[in-house]
């Protein structure tokens, strides 16, 4: 029997070094997983999101955000310090941008109530059953009806909106194109606002007891798939800015959430979403009533950022693929 003993060898048996290579290649992999959460934080932050694909993207941030959390833990796993730090920049970066819509920043003051739902009928397949319960519930003093048919304004109007809500401009087409305002107090149509691109969007001024008149849009912009991404980007941008002795509140189907470019150039023109101000801008609208839970918000209540916003709430209704939204908002005096 050979008595030679392995150098390095003792009762314990070899002892065997880490190997450099495998902790290379998990801090490689770590940086793999780090990078596409950096680049989608660094397109939201800064708008620059271009094209059709990357646009509908953008409304999955705050699942990104979210999921961002995983390669800072991943990081920290591989004590890749500089990792580490990149995906903790991500993650706040992600957290400025979605966080303080769930946390809301409105407070309620004094002013003329102004109750506004909106609701995307789909092609008129909504029921108008529940969408009455909703209007005799909330009480809305405006009702901004997108995807409008005409054989849906006899079914409203059988269902009892004429008595509730008599007033009305509207825009009905069979298809997508139809929209409509109605409203419990007196609407006189609007002319040459803006010029709508995509959708019908008829405006109109309510004229409330005890306040000065204010100016209501229905919007439904095309979505932002395809070539019609340029429509879009273009429709959001020829809504009007908000005007000095003017409050205007913009409602409907925006096609757009507040991660998109676009909406916040938008909004960045005197605006304020309302479900953000009071922290229910996470709450998703689209696609109800489907096998998957609704998972985007582009359905919104726009409003002058001198209206304050004492509630927002989103109710779903059978027969579209759209949930209502309802704010309850107060006007200051001008």
């Amino acid at each position: 029997m050979s008595a030679d003993i392995t150098a390095g060898t003792g009762v314990g048996g070899a002892i065997v070094a880490p190997s450099s290579r495998r902790r290379r290649i998990s801090r490689a992999l770590v940086w793999v997983a780090v990078a596409p959460f950096t680049v989608w934080a660094v397109i939201r932050v800064t708008g620059l999101e271009r094209g059709s694909l990357a646009t509908q993207a953008m409304t999955a941030t705050p699942y990104v955000a979210a999921a961002s959390l995983v390669p800072v833990l991943l990081a920290a796993l591989a004590r890749s310090r500089a990792a580490a730090a990149v995906a903790l920049v991500t993650t706040a970066a992600f957290g400025f941008s979605v966080l303080p819509r769930a946390v809301g920043s409105a407070e309620t003051g004094p002013g003329t109530p102004l109750r506004v739902l909106t609701l995307n009928m789909l092609f008129g397949h909504a029921d108008p059953g529940t969408a009455m319960d909703l209007v005799r519930r909330l009480k809305p003093d405006v009702l901004s009806t997108q995807e409008l048919t005409p054989g849906m304004v006899g079914k409203l109007d059988a269902a009892g909106l004429k008595e509730l809500l008599p007033y009305r401009v509207l825009a009905p087409e069979w298809g997508a194109r139809g929209s409509g305002l109605y409203a419990r107090h007196p609407l006189t149509p609007l002319e040459n606002l803006f010029r709508p691109i995509g959708h019908n969007m008829p405006a109109a001024t309510i004229t409330l007891p005890g306040a000065k008149p204010v100016e209501i849009i229905d919007v439904h912009p095309y979505p932002p798939l395809g070539d019609h991404v340029h429509e879009w980007t273009a429709a959001l941008e020829a809504l009007p800015s908000a005007a000095p002795g003017t409050i205007r509140i913009l409602a409907g189907d925006f096609n757009a959430s507040l991660d998109h470019a676009a909406m916040r150039r938008f909004l960045s023109r005197g605006y304020a979403d309302s479900a953000d101000r009071t922290g229910q801008g996470l709450t998703p609208t689209w696609p109800a009533n489907q096998r998957v839970p609704p998972l985007i918000t582009i359905d919104h209540v726009v409003v002058d950022q001198r209206v304050n916003v004492n509630a927002v709430s989103v109710h779903s209704v059978p027969g579209t693929d759209h949930r209502a939204v309802f704010a309850d908002l107060r006007l200051p005096a001008l």
